[in-house]
């Protein structure tokens, strides 16, 4: 942090005798946070470009560079999910060598769909024959002991794309991100992936559902329904509130790494099983895959069971605030953390315990009709912080879609909450984090792609990644050449209020350009179709 912070170069700030000042006082650092939104292959690939852009390991000479190793906490939930899977698994990998590829695997081949499986040389039919066979047996094997969903199948697929072994990481385990050498270094951010609870007869997950966090060491809920967290090692366990008895099983390898990824993305059950019905007709599968296919089908549609389930339930009859629905159900029902509406994973990062100062909003969602985001992630914290739910943790008020877009919010970098002394604060509350939002928008390539399209060439993948890269670092300065600075000023924006300072004239200068002052424009929008913000000739 203090390299990124001196090369910010802001004015009138010495960075050695501010680190020197703090001493011991960690408050007095800036705790970074970065939240990378669902959006499926799109908030993948955009994502991809933020975080390479943040990454010093990637490009030392982009103007973030740095900020992600700066970073306290690096959370996602469905597409962003993915992203952070991948880069894990894969023991904290840049974004450029994951764009390599790994030889012998389909890491990073999204030109390969996921029900072809990856190319490994030889004859293409018995690759895809192979690939399903493997995916069905290890599926099959979980069977033996445990009810299995879509969620199983859809987080096997997944993994040959975001994990670089030949076998897609079958043995890989969310907890075993914990052991990988850069996570046990202290060389990477914590880790956070997002999945919502869904109450038995729920059709959709409701905006006040439970928000459970999977991290490297556990798995469960701040949310007053819930209020524990279990060893995410030791799920599937026979926990009974809150412990194993002595007559109790203790499992271990239930937290497989795609099963995580498949939970935190469950919004694609209905797209696979769709395609699960095409693939099935397609000549390159095998008669024995696709009656395995049809049978599947079949199961789940009669038990509608489209969700991924944690059985035994790791929270039953775990009651401590008379709150939680689920403390007599035998299964914990999870879906895709987007489905109450907060598409960006900003819950964990917002509770007082963390004491996050900034957090980086990375937004690829798909809020209008052409698929760019209008803040709607953004009310809807917003919204769940003043319902009993939200359990009196603040959130900066943000205004309306129609705002978002006439005053070009959802098309530029804008903060959130920046003067600290504008809320009230009651009950033991805390100031929220200020929010730096980070809209997917149309920097060098149109990255407004479906969130169910799952096939992409390798120049499409680059283009949008590039694209998401230039959204991080605003053109690299030909936007802005005081984007660096503004960064900064952003990140330290906390620590100076914290400690009654005044910041300097460079920031005080950024604040105005992208603070959010409250203004809004609620005047209807047609339909919204941006224009490249970044030339060819710029």
């Amino acid at each position: 942090m203090r390299r990124f912070l001196e090369k910010s170069n802001i004015t009138d700030f010495n960075v050695t005798s501010f680190f020197r000042q703090a001493g011991d006082n960690f408050t007095a650092i800036p705790n970074i946070g970065i939240a990378v939104s669902g959006g499926g292959y799109r908030a993948l690939m955009n994502g991809a470009g933020f975080i390479s852009a943040a990454d010093s390991r990637d490009n030392e000479n982009s103007s973030v560079g740095g900020l992600l190793q700066s970073t306290t906490y690096l959370a996602g939930l469905s597409g962003g999910g993915w992203l952070l899977g991948s880069i894990f698994a894969n023991n904290f990998s840049t974004i450029h060598s994951l764009q390599q590829g790994r030889k012998g695997t389909g890491l990073w081949e999204f030109d390969r769909s996921i029900f072809r499986g990856p190319e490994k040389g030889g004859i293409g039919i018995l690759n895809t024959v192979s690939y399903w066979k493997d995916m069905l047996e290890a599926v099959d094997s979980k069977a033996d002991g445990w009810e299995t969903s879509i969620t199983d199948y859809w987080g096997r697929a997944l993994s040959y794309q975001l994990i670089g072994t030949p076998d897609g990481g079958e043995a890989y385990t969310f907890s075993s991100i914990a052991n990988t050498s850069n996570f046990e270094n202290g060389s990477t951010p914590y880790p956070i992936l997002i999945a919502d609870g869904r109450r038995t007869g729920e059709i959709v997950a409701a905006p006040n559902a439970t928000i459970y966090e999977f991290n490297p060491f556990e798995l469960g809920s701040w949310d007053p329904t819930t209020y524990g967290f279990v060893p995410l090692e030791w799920l599937a366990s026979n926990f009974t509130n809150g412990t194993i008895s002595s007559r109790g099983d203790c499992v271990r390898g239930f937290d497989q790494l795609g099963f995580v990824m498949g939970t935190s993305s469950s919004l694609f059950n209905v797209a696979l099983l769709a395609n699960f019905r095409s693939a099935g007709n397609e000549s390159f599968i095998a008669s024995f895959v696709a009656n395995a296919i049809e049978e599947l089908l079949q199961n789940f549609n009669e038990q509608e069971n489209d969700i991924a389930n944690y059985e035994p339930n790791p929270f039953f009859e775990w009651n401590p605030t008379k709150n939680n629905s689920n403390a007599d159900e035998d299964q914990l029902a999870l879906v895709d953390g987007g489905e109450d509406g907060q598409n960006i994973p900003l819950h964990p990062l917002i509770q007082p315990v963390r004491a996050v100062d900034i957090i980086f909003a990375i937004d690829s969602s798909a809020d209008t009709e052409t698929n760019w985001p209008n803040g709607t992630s953004m009310r809807a914290s917003y919204s769940r912080s003043m319902s009993d739910i939200g359990n009196n943790t603040l959130f900066p008020p943000v205004p309306s879609a129609e705002t978002f877009i006439n005053l070009g919010l959802n098309r530029r970098p804008t903060l959130f909450g920046c003067n600290a002394t504008n809320f009230t604060l009651t009950n033991n509350q805390t100031v929220p984090p200020l929010i730096f939002y980070i809209p997917n928008a149309p920097y060098t390539t149109y990255s407004n792609v479906s969130t169910f399209d799952l096939v992409y060439s390798e120049n499409e993948r680059d283009a949008i990644i590039l694209n998401g890269f230039n959204g991080a670092n605003q053109g690299n300065g030909t936007i802005d050449a005081e984007w660096p600075t503004c960064v900064a000023c952003a990140i330290m924006s906390r620590s100076w209020w914290k400690a009654g300072e005044d910041p300097p004239r460079d920031c005080s200068q950024c604040f105005d350009r992208y603070c959010w002052n409250g203004t809004t424009d609620d005047t209807p929008v047609s339909q919204y179709e941006p224009a490249l913000i970044i030339k060819e000739d710029s």
